[in-house]
């Protein structure tokens, strides 16, 4: 187990529904429960079976006193989709990890055709995030065997840069999976790891 620093950690977790974010945060806090401090998590899901905005903030520390984590304040902003990543940027602290998944989920305005999707969101969102990470979250997720682990290719890649071990997010990951589709879940985690 490693020790835990001084800090509290923040990591936003933004997708849209259908995408698993929840679970994430789930697997998330399982793990960072491991350094032995406390833990607090706020989900949000307004809509989110209509593909709507699905938020899960987490934050880990000796000390934590709210599960919110304010504008500015986010060491970790993790999105399942473009197009979340940048609504949520502000919440991204000077110096923090944008990873963001590579994919388009058009909201309700953009498929009725009273609004466009933005182009170029990551190039736009690299000359604003210094740390940016991103991946096709969805080609691993197929390359692992079920395109429904794209969470877990995105845990994989926010696990490599925390400091929890890696024995703490496998014990996460069998508490929080159902058993069945566990060894798809691993080799997702695993392939989100490499990146």
């Amino acid at each position: 187990m490693k020790k835990m620093s001084n800090d509290v950690l923040n990591v936003l977790l933004v997708g849209v529904g259908g995408q698993g974010t929840i679970l994430a945060g789930r697997v998330l806090s399982r793990a960072a429960i491991s350094l032995g401090g406390e833990v607090k998590v706020s989900d949000i899901h307004g809509m989110a079976q209509r593909g709507g905005s699905v938020v899960t903030q987490v934050r880990f520390g000796p000390r934590v006193y709210a599960p919110v984590i304010a504008p500015g304040t986010a060491d970790f902003l993790v999105a399942f989709e473009k197009l979340e990543a940048r609504r949520w940027l502000p919440y991204l602290k000077a110096g923090g990890c944008l990873i963001v998944n590579d994919q388009e989920m058009p909201p309700l305005p953009v498929l009725t055709g009273a609004a466009t999707y933005p182009a170029d969101l990551v190039a736009v969102m690299g000359k604003l995030v210094q740390n940016l990470v991103v991946l096709d979250a969805l080609d691993l997720a197929r390359r692992a065997g079920n395109v429904k682990t794209v969470n877990m290719v995105l845990m994989g890649a926010l696990a490599r840069r925390l400091s929890i071990s890696r024995e703490a997010w496998e014990e996460a990951l069998a508490a929080s999976v159902p058993e069945r589709f566990l060894e798809v879940n691993k080799k997702a985690f695993n392939l989100g790891w490499e990146q």
